[in-house]
């Protein structure tokens, strides 16, 4: 009899009873506020803060001169100071910070704090950037073939640009982090953090400490989205020098127009692309080049760069192609990671490509996109070389087509456009091919541990994080799985460095697949140690004998022999023998993903351990005059393997979709021309709301799709269904394409909000 399992705190999360860092009882507590920078760009000529020490309750002022350590936060490259030392080079970068007992005595001391500039030349827009040619770093580039000459003498060529606009991440818990000083110079900090290791190695590295005497820990998040990954590094550091020079906790949490003037966004692309095709819309030649808005400091923008161009194919292949990733540095806070990590930037020149090849040509989208499907044979490699296995774009393309009813749409969509002035409808199918893994080989490995008691019950330790997305639910249940016990005997403990350290961040997908296997590994090896008493106890019990420890099965809360099912013992009573026999209950689990290698320099290689595939049609409607968009009906097959959880797994079907609806049509970042972030909070940076879900949304997981090599024969599932949105972004332009009738291409941006349709139908209609 088989149970619903839900998200392991979803009750608590309704109820309000969930335990955040904000939740916790510190009554010592100091509360931090960070001092930034109000230029974009400038010298930093005077910081006087002697009037603020003399405001009660205030405990400390700390500047770039205090810290004991190294000033720097910067996770891969370091070029990003911890706190400004004579320059800034963004609004909202930190130049000082200020603990007190209350947050009016921080307003207080705000006032008083004196910061003088001298202001220099500032970059804020990446047209700027890439006209002065202000690289970050160097040019990487991936090619086959002779695309060049292939576009010289092809039939037909396509040519242009597209920008593709950042996204504020809108996690509902705002950056925060609170550090308790313990004795021995030991610290521990709860961090709202995808990366507790990387939270701890900058901790540690600012405060002057070895990575010992730093413990973070990290219970869940409240929405984090890749926001999370380094960037929560930044509150960590900064409540920890704070922490250590009072030797109070203390704790800071961001307001929320504070958070998203101060945080990096998802990076803004420029891209210009050439495609050549023949008269039925096969791709002959490919040329892409993907200019990246990286901001004051590197990030993680080169790998994000990396991973725009390693998707820069989609789903289709290119015989010839040149994909070309450039970054370039503004004067604008680090942008970082988001979910589809450069994927969804990538993605969305291709796919407007082959849109308008089938406009060019008078022909069905959906007719161009199968055309040039990864396919067998020689069809079958990507630009970096890597050979596309278990291809399920051809299935879900057939499922699709039948399960959305689109011949039958798209003939009442023309005659509702022919009916119609002021409303227009379009529809759109869009797939997604993206790779699992992080490309940086290293990056692929986790750890557990797990521990059994002596009642049976169990307790899971990884370093994996939990953010929403029900990690620590999938885990709960590969544990019990693997074990053969009950659900609710397993429990998942906190994300501990202590318990689990060196581990990688929850991102990149693989949060399952990683934790999922460590945990696997622990239970093998614990399995093993009970298989040999379990077989004497069997033989006792049962007065039998011939009993092998490989035919030993774990099940329903007993363990048996497979041959002799009706031979039973207890789990509970095989780990009390265990225990009076001095067998270990506890053991330590670790996976690297195998096979994953990229050669930067030629651009080759297997960055990937599988590849997910999701397909969707969208239908939507838009009226003429307001430029409003409604989302009438989404339909989506996605390939998640064999789902551990159904339940988990369609909710973040839903939820990434919905999320990239929102980048795709509403959320817009505007800077004015200093670098004063415009669209700072929830009145004036629109995020999807009910309203935006579509009218009729069906969602449903491929069956019988097994993926073989990982934990349970799973799939990842947080990042590649975040793409599929690109199918309202495409529908929206078919529905503004049939102002004309579809005889003249529109012209889009990304995303496409009212006032970006209002001025494409303008633009058409004066052609």
């Amino acid at each position: 009899m088989s149970i619903e399992i839900h998200h392991d705190s979803a009750m608590k999360h309704v109820t309000g009873q969930s335990v955040y860092i904000n939740d916790i009882d510190q009554s010592r507590l100091l509360i931090g506020k960070v001092i930034y920078s109000s230029q974009a760009h400038a010298q930093l000529t005077k910081i006087d803060y002697s009037e603020v020490l003399n405001i009660k309750g205030v405990h400390c002022v700390l500047t770039a001169s205090d810290i004991p350590g190294e000033n720097q936060m910067g996770p891969v490259i370091h070029d990003e100071p911890c706190l400004a030392d004579k320059e800034v080079t963004f609004i909202g970068q930190a130049i000082a910070l200020i603990a007190a007992e209350t947050e009016e005595q921080l307003i207080e001391a705000e006032k008083k704090i004196i910061i003088e500039y001298q202001p220099l030349p500032a970059i804020i827009d990446l047209e700027t950037a890439i006209e002065k040619s202000n690289l970050i770093a160097k040019p990487r580039i991936i090619k086959r073939g002779k695309p060049d000459e292939i576009i010289a003498t092809a039939p037909h060529v396509l040519s242009g640009t597209l920008k593709t606009n950042g996204q504020e991440h809108w996690y509902l818990e705002t950056q925060t982090a609170l550090a308790i000083p313990r004795e021995d110079n030991d610290m521990l900090v709860y961090a709202s953090s995808q990366n507790p290791s990387e939270t701890q190695a900058i901790v540690s590295e600012v405060l002057g400490v070895p990575k010992n005497d730093v413990e973070v820990e990290v219970k869940r998040m409240g929405g984090a989205f890749g926001g999370k990954e380094t960037q929560a590094n930044h509150v960590a550091a900064w409540a920890a020098l704070l922490a250590q020079k009072t030797k109070r906790p203390v704790k800071i949490h961001l307001f929320r127009d504070d958070d998203q003037l101060m945080t990096g966004k998802r990076h803004r692309f420029i891209s210009n692309y050439t495609i050549a095709f023949d008269d039925n819309g096969k791709i002959l030649a490919y040329k892409v080049e993907l200019n990246a808005d990286a901001g004051a400091a590197t990030d993680l923008t080169m790998a994000i760069l990396e991973r725009a161009m390693l998707h820069a194919d989609n789903a289709y292949f290119l015989p010839d192609v040149e994909i070309i990733g450039k970054a370039y540095k503004t004067n604008l806070p680090s942008n970082t990671a988001f979910r589809g990590f450069g994927g969804p930037q990538g993605v969305a020149v291709i796919e407007n490509a082959l849109d308008r090849i089938a406009r060019y040509l008078k022909k069905d989208a959906v007719e161009i996109r199968k055309l040039n499907f990864y396919d067998e044979d020689y069809r079958n490699i990507t630009p970096y070389h890597q050979e596309i296995k278990l291809n399920r774009l051809p299935i879900l393309y057939e499922k699709l087509i039948q399960k959305a009813d689109y011949e039958k749409r798209r003939a009442e969509i023309h005659l509702f456009n022919m009916q119609h002035a002021y409303k227009k409808r379009g529809l759109a199918l869009t797939p997604i091919k993206f790779g699992i893994s992080f490309t940086t080989a290293f990056l692929n490995q986790a750890g557990a541990l797990v521990n059994i008691y002596t009642d049976g019950t169990v307790l899971v330790n990884h370093g994996g994080t939990e953010m929403g997305q029900g990690l620590n639910t999938k885990i709960q249940q590969i544990a019990a799985l693997e074990l053969g016990v009950s659900f609710e005997k397993v429990k998942v403990n906190a994300t501990n460095t202590s318990k689990v350290p060196n581990t990688s961040a929850t991102a990149a997908s693989s949060g399952s697949d990683l934790n999922g296997m460590a945990v696997k590994n622990a239970i093998d090896k614990i399995k093993k140690r009970l298989s040999p008493v379990a077989v004497e106890l069997i033989c006792q019990s049962h007065n039998i004998q011939d009993i092998k420890e490989v035919n030993i099965v774990f099940e329903n809360n007993v363990v048996y022999d497979k041959y002799y099912p009706e031979h039973s013992i207890s789990f509970q009573k095989l780990i009390q023998a265990a225990y009076l026999t001095q067998i270990s209950l506890s053991a330590t689990g670790f996976y690297k993903t195998p096979g994953i290698y990229f050669d930067r320099e030629n651009g080759t290689g297997e960055p990937f351990y599988y590849f997910a595939y999701g397909m969707a049609v969208s239908e939507v409607e838009i009226d003429v005059l307001t430029g409003k968009h409604t989302l009438l009906r989404s339909d989506i097959i996605h390939d998640v393997g064999n789902s551990i959880l159904k339940g988990i797994d369609i909710g973040q079907v839903q939820g990434a979709f919905i999320q990239g609806v929102g980048w795709v049509t509403t959320e817009e970042l505007k800077w004015d021309k200093e670098g004063h972030l415009l669209t700072h909070s929830p009145d004036t940076y629109k995020i999807p709301t009910v309203s935006d879900i579509p009218k009729v949304f069906n969602v449903e997981l491929l069956e019988n799709a097994p993926n073989v090599g990982t934990i349970r024969q799973s799939k990842a599932v947080g990042e590649p269904p975040f793409m599929l949105a690109f199918f309202v972004w495409l529908a929206i332009k078919d529905a503004i394409s049939a102002v004309k009738n579809h005889q003249i291409e529109p012209e889009i941006t990304l995303p496409m909000t009212a006032e970006q349709i209002l001025l494409s139908i303008d633009k058409l209609t004066k052609q």
